[in-house]
C-alpha cells in the first residue's frame, strides 16, 4: 500500500464559524500571469500586452482574474482539504474587489459556513467554505464561496 497524502481536515472536524488564516503565502509573477493566461486561451491584452495596459486605467498589466481565483483556492487546500475532498460541488459569489498586479503577495483566509451530512452517501458531507484573498496590503483581492463534497473521518 502507497504513501497516503492527506492533511485536510475529515468533515467531522468543519466547525461552522471557523476562520483558518493559512500559513502558504504566495507571490505573484509576471510569467504566472502570462503562463496561465496563454493557457487558458485568453487573448485579452490588459494581461499580455504592457503597452496596451499602460493606456488602460491601472497603467500596468492585470493579473487574470480566473488564476487569483485558483490561486486563492489553492492557498486554502493543504490545510482544508488535501486528501479528504471527494470534489468541488461549485462556487458562487465570487468577486474581485481590487486589483491584483505582478508582484503582488496573496494570502487567504477560509471561514467555514456551513456543513451537512450527505442524505445519499453516508461516509460523506457537505462543507461550504468562504475564500478571502488579501493582498500585502490586506486589501481583499478576491472572496468566494465554495462547495465541497468531504469524506468523513474513516471507521
Amino acid at each position: 500500500m502507497g504513501r497516503r497524502n492527506q492533511s485536510g481536515r475529515w468533515f467531522e472536524e468543519f466547525q461552522v464559524g471557523d476562520v483558518v488564516e493559512h500559513a502558504v503565502t504566495r507571490t505573484v509573477t509576471e510569467a504566472d500571469n502570462v503562463l496561465f493566461t496563454c493557457m487558458t486561451m485568453n487573448p485579452q491584452p490588459m494581461h499580455l500586452d504592457s503597452e496596451f495596459a499602460a493606456g488602460q486605467e491601472f497603467g500596468k498589466p492585470l493579473v487574470n482574474s480566473l488564476y487569483t481565483l485558483g490561486l486563492v483556492v489553492g492557498i486554502a487546500v493543504p490545510e482544508l482539504t488535501l486528501g479528504t475532498t471527494i470534489a468541488n460541488l461549485g462556487f458562487e459569489n465570487v468577486t474581485f474587489p481590487n486589483p491584483v498586479f505582478a508582484g503582488d503577495t496573496v494570502w487567504v483566509e477560509t471561514e467555514i459556513v456551513s456543513t451537512r451530512a450527505s442524505k445519499s452517501r453516508p461516509e460523506a458531507g457537505v462543507v461550504t467554505f468562504e475564500h478571502r484573498g488579501h493582498n500585502q496590503r490586506d486589501e481583499i483581492i478576491c472572496r468566494c464561496l465554495r462547495a465541497a463534497f468531504m469524506r468523513r473521518r474513516p471507521t
